[in-house]
């Protein structure tokens, strides 16, 4: 039981080391006051999906909940 934390526990900072990279690799939200015209809305808004920053925004919200998962799991073994 002892070695199954411990690789859940190295899990967990791989995990931890991951999403902040990856959220440190996006853009910021806020589009200034060209939001305010509609200037925001250009082809490459459109499709972000897409992109590399659709693909970072998802692997964001995956790293996010293995997250809380690992962190669940290793607060409930603790004992």
């Amino acid at each position: 039981m002892e070695i199954l934390r411990i690789i859940l526990t190295v899990v967990f900072i791989i995990v931890c080391i991951a999403l902040s990279v990856l959220v440190l690799m996006q853009e910021g939200k806020a589009q200034g006051l060209g939001a305010i015209s509609g200037a925001a809305e250009t082809y490459w808004g459109k499709n972000k999906g897409r992109s590399m920053e659709g693909a970072l925004v998802k692997i964001t919200k995956i790293l996010a909940v293995a997250f809380i998962v690992l962190a669940a799991i290793l607060n409930i073994s603790r004992f």
